[in-house]
């Protein structure tokens, strides 16, 4: 298969507007709810895309009624940015159960023993090995990280997809260099031509954990292992779907490898392409982590996201992720039936 897609991006440190505050475009400047004081970060016409949030108390469990709070806040800006919040491992699995009645379990494809933090519920996405070194260049890990790299939608290769990602900061992170970047699919899709939305109204994609960490590292997942091959197969999902706040949006990631009805390079040309448009600066936001404690919860049914990748002049970044699984109406994807409607074969005859 030819590349004419971008599969590699810069280590993009942009440059903040002041010491630790956000580039804030067309949003007021703060918002009041409650107790809560709301900063968003990006206002389009009449819609916002991401916002940090003071107020909430993290010394106690986050009160129900909070809890509503938040997720309505949630549905509204898509990425909600929290500094300082003093949480550690037991409770932000606490508070991230309070948003779902199940978590993501991690399946430690290269052992819980190596694993350095070792919790079933979190994601060790940090650079840190076992014995405090940073990650080492052409490690099998290094290069499973550079799929982080590309643009992506968490868990969109899981039948049951993953509603929430929580991503909280542990030590002290280096400022100038420390980055995740979301990207708003609600008004990129929105700005799309309608005779281009009918086109993909009905569309289906395949997506494939390992076909984004091939495009990350050809040379190395270019076959990828049998047991990372059992252990997550491919799922499908709808390429535009409906989001929480009632908005369409493209349901997109590095991870989507085929479209029903498509040969591969046919369906790489127009998911890079959607991919491309999604990504332009108009609908991009970056993050930077100032401190331990900072954390991040974003909505993987309206967003996606990338890291920094990694490079030999990094420093320490030590970061943890829970991921919350879909309770609502489009959380399993499609059905069989669905699938070989859509032209692909019975799972597991790919």
């Amino acid at each position: 298969m030819s590349r004419t897609f971008t599969t590699k991006y810069q280590n993009t440190c942009p440059a903040p507007s002041g010491a630790g505050v956000l580039q804030l475009r067309g949003a007021p400047s703060v918002v009041k709810d409650g107790d809560l004081t709301i900063t968003p970060v990006m206002f389009t016409g009449s819609e916002y895309f991401g916002a940090e949030i003071a107020g909430v108390d993290w010394t106690r469990a986050v009160p129900e009624d909070v809890v509503k709070q938040l997720v309505a806040l949630s549905n509204k800006y898509a990425v909600l940015i929290f500094r300082k919040t003093g949480l550690d491992n037991e409770r932000h699995i606490a508070f991230s159960k309070q948003l779902g009645e199940k978590l993501e379990i991690n399946p430690f494809f290269y052992g819980r023993e190596n694993d350095r933090v070792g919790e079933p519920f979190l994601w060790d996405v940090g650079n840190i090995e076992l014995d405090g070194s940073l990650v080492k260049e052409n490690s099998r890990r290094w290069h499973h990280s550079l799929g982080n790299a590309l643009w992506h939608t968490d868990s969109s290769y899981h039948q049951n997809r993953s509603k929430y990602s929580i991503l909280l900061a542990h030590g002290n992170p280096s400022r100038g260099g420390s980055w995740t970047h979301f990207a708003d699919m609600r008004q990129a899709y929105a700005d799309i031509p309608q005779e281009k939305k009918d086109q993909l109204e009905d569309l289906v994609v395949e997506h494939d954990l390992w076909h984004s960490r091939k495009l990350g590292s050809p040379e190395v997942y270019h076959t990828p292992t049998a047991s990372e091959l059992a252990a997550k197969p491919p799922a499908y999902h709808r390429l535009v779907q409906t989001g929480p706040d009632g908005r369409k949006v493209l349901y997109l990631a590095a991870h989507a490898k085929k479209i029903g009805g498509m040969g591969l390079e046919e369906s790489q040309r127009l998911i890079w392409e959607l991919i491309g448009h999604c990504t332009q600066a108009k609908y991009v936001f970056s993050f930077e982590w100032l401190d331990s404690g900072d954390m991040v919860w974003w909505d993987n049914r309206q967003s996606m996201h990338r890291a920094n990748p990694y490079t030999n002049e990094m420093t320490a970044r030590d970061v943890r992720r829970s991921t919350i699984i879909d309770d609502g109406p489009l959380a399993f994807g499609i059905s069989e039936e669905e699938k070989v409607a859509a032209g692909f074969g019975k799972l597991g005859n790919q």
